[in-house]
């Protein structure tokens, strides 16, 4: 098969198994379905992925990326990553749904984004500086300052527990949430004079 062959099948089999494991979850996605709807046979799937598992931990890096590399963050601004967050979240609706079938089902996703620990353990320095030189409220332990940060961001999404923002909501619907999110984070952890 040549390269660009083998790109475009990778890319459909991606692709179909997205949205198989966005509906159904990672029990409920059948490897044939998949196949079927990328065109092509079971044993292809296997020779590139090896197992629904590898097929999955495929799927969610590819998603996981396109938010890391488009969500940047800053500990100066906690209000605009949030409503960055946000933003991606309701454009990229399916990496959350991977998310919750994922932790739902208990397969551990931590060693799926390509997100490193040095880039993890970056944010959290950035936050512990922030809090040090009194730019962000020091009493919150800087993992539970981003746990909480990332948990509001995505109260809206499929995960959380109210209404699910979507693509096609009013625009004012949108501005409203975010607004109300980066008041919310600004609140939370902004100084306090």
């Amino acid at each position: 098969m040549s390269p660009r062959k083998s790109d475009a099948t990778r890319r459909r089999l991606l692709e179909a198994a997205t949205a198989d494991f966005a509906a159904h979850g990672i029990a409920g996605a059948r490897v044939d379905r998949i196949a079927a709807a990328a065109g092509i046979n079971k044993a292809q799937l296997y020779a590139y992925f090896g197992d629904k598992l590898g097929l999955f931990g495929a799927v969610f890096r590819r998603h996981a990326d396109v938010v890391v590399d488009s969500v940047p963050f800053t500990a100066d601004d906690l209000p605009q990553y949030a409503v960055r967050l946000y933003d991606t979240a309701v454009e990229r609706p399916e990496l959350i749904r991977l998310a919750t079938w994922a932790r739902l089902e208990g397969v551990a996703t931590n060693n799926l984004v390509t997100e490193s620990s040095a880039t993890v353990a970056g944010k959290l320095q950035a936050i512990a500086d922030a809090q040090r030189e009194g730019r962000l409220t020091a009493s919150m332990d800087p993992q539970d300052v981003l746990a909480l940060v990332l948990a509001m961001a995505l109260t809206w999404s499929a995960s959380g527990l109210s209404a699910t923002a979507a693509p096609d909501d009013p625009p004012a619907a949108h501005d409203r949430r975010k607004r109300a999110l980066s008041q919310a984070v600004s609140g939370a952890f902004g100084t306090r004079g």
